[in-house]
């Protein structure tokens, strides 16, 4: 089975309804994330060139992702990455992901690229194009990008934690952080000496100089299964704060069996 990954155009705005569907069902079902997407936004980003679409060759749509821009172009965001259920284990999401990386970086070389996600599966893809998991205050502080969180069913966490703790986990690449770690990485002088070994004498110093620039990046095949224990853990920790102040105010724990049903299975 093929499919295209493109910048989408003003050809693709019929899939715009279609698209912002599968995303508020996507978000119920998982409950969590952002559900609603109006299909005129979706349209202006198809507009605009700050679109991803993925089609099966016969022209069923089949994935999508935009892009949005915060605190005056210095940050910038690959949203609402969504894949038709019938195609999903097609590898679909990591080459939308990487169109849009490339996308975001052409356009924007200057600017950090971020996100906030609940799925290991989307941090595995991010830690491969360079991501880092960052704590929530070192994303933008636009009030703009903060808004679109309320309809996330763990809003009322976010906002009742300052905005420095969530569900979601904050990922973030720096252009400038990546520059100076390929500065760092210089050559060998010609006539570096050589020791009896046949090895240069600081080449166990490079070597560790290697482990510690790489990582910068989660190998996410060999820690997936603890990254998600720790989300499982994250995730009760901060429902028992939850349901502690639910009980302050309401007398009982009933509020907290909805909150329950509505935290990401991982």
């Amino acid at each position: 089975m093929e499919f295209i990954v493109q910048v989408a155009t003003e050809k693709h705005l019929e899939y715009a309804e279609t698209i912002c569907k599968e995303m508020e069902e996507s978000a119920r079902q998982r409950g969590t994330g952002i559900a609603k997407r109006d299909p005129e936004y979706i349209r202006q980003k198809m507009r605009e060139g700050k679109a991803i679409i993925a089609l099966r060759e016969d022209g069923a749509w089949a994935g999508f992702c935009y892009i949005e821009t915060w605190s005056h172009a210095k940050y910038v965001a690959n949203s609402g990455l969504i894949v038709n259920p019938e195609f999903r284990k097609f590898g679909l999401a990591t080459r939308i992901k990487q169109v849009a990386f490339n996308l975001s970086r052409e356009k924007y070389p200057e600017a950090k690229l971020f996100g906030l996600t609940t799925s290991s599966a989307v941090m595995k893809i991010n830690s491969e194009l360079g991501y880092r998991p960052v704590t929530l205050p070192e994303l933008t502080d636009d009030e703009q990008f903060w808004k679109g969180c309320q309809s996330c069913v763990n809003y009322d966490i976010l906002t009742r934690m300052n905005r420095k703790h969530c569900l979601c986990v904050g990922m973030l690449y720096d252009p400038a952080e990546h520059q100076k770690t390929q500065n760092e990485q210089v050559q060998l002088p010609e006539k570096e000496a050589v020791n009896g070994a046949g090895t240069t004498q600081n080449g166990k110093k490079k070597k560790r100089i290697g482990r510690i620039l790489s990582q910068g990046r989660i190998n996410f095949n060999e820690k997936r299964k603890l990254f998600e224990r720790w989300l499982r853990i994250k995730a009760n920790i901060l429902l028992k704060r939850f349901k502690k102040e639910e009980n302050g105010k309401n007398g009982n724990g009933s509020g907290i069996k909805q909150k329950q049903k509505e935290v990401v299975e991982v």
